[in-house]
């Protein structure tokens, strides 16, 4: 089976890639394109899908970069291709040859191009990092390396949607002592619960920063396991462990 590969036009002539889970070599509850080295997978098969990420991005397999993503707002600057994963959830770059990578399933994976100055971001955004900032720090890092905002576009691929993203009041508390206008992110669910909807939170996060344009890709990982795991689906199915997405972005 071949790689599904989804792309926007926002970004332009910038190669990129939200990936799903169709084509992979993994097999049982991570049948398909699991690129997550932190699952219960095999190794062997989790190398091999990494490998076809790779190609497909036009890059050796030791320069598709990846970080250990522990939801914070650390922005890592890449200026050269390192096997190693330091800690962070997001990565800039302006070195040619590099293929930029984050992980999800559920959370939003963010690519970010500036083609005019040849600059790269890809972002790993749950709630906890894209509250905390993590989307404005790749910005911030991409302007650095001689982007401008007038020219940055960022998208949001598959993450899990708001009819599908349950949590308690104190989930909400979170938000709205941060600013009361994040309410508007929620909806009425059963009894005390309530529905969040982490792609406009990030769709709000990333148009205060000013750039260019910003958009989501509208595939929730939840509701179609045929294409996206989903960390909360395969909480509800209690499965012992679930695959990862893979977006990846290069100059």
């Amino acid at each position: 089976m071949t790689l599904e590969i989804l792309t926007s036009d926002v970004l332009g002539p910038t190669r990129h890639g939200f990936f799903s889970r169709k084509g992979g070599a993994s097999s049982g509850i991570f049948s398909g394109l699991n690129c997550g080295t932190g699952s219960t997978d095999q190794t062997e098969a989790v190398a091999i899908n990494r490998a076809r990420v790779a190609q497909a991005m036009q890059v050796p397999t030791n320069n598709l970069m990846g970080v250990h993503q522990i939801h914070s707002a650390d922005v890592l600057t890449v200026t050269e291709p390192d096997t190693r994963r330091p800690k962070a959830d997001a990565m800039v770059t302006a070195t040619e040859g590099v293929a930029l990578s984050v992980l999800s399933a559920d959370c939003q994976p963010v690519l970010f191009s500036d083609p005019i100055a040849g600059v790269i971001g890809a972002a790993h955004a749950g709630w906890r990092g894209a509250l905390d900032g993590v989307l404005d720090q790749t910005v911030e890092a991409m302007l650095a390396l001689g982007a401008k905002r007038s020219n940055i576009s960022a998208v949001i691929g598959p993450c899990i949607s708001q009819r599908a993203y349950e949590v308690g009041p104190e989930f909400m508390d979170s938000f709205v002592n941060e600013d009361p206008e994040n309410a508007r992110f929620f909806a009425a669910g059963h009894e005390d619960r309530m529905q969040f909807d982490l792609p406009a939170f990030g769709l709000k996060c990333l148009r205060a920063t000013g750039i260019a344009n910003a958009e989501w890709t509208r595939h929730c990982t939840y509701s179609d396991p045929d294409r996206f795991y989903s960390y909360r689906r395969s909480v509800h199915q209690k499965e012992a462990d679930y695959g990862r997405l893979i977006a990846a972005i290069s100059l």
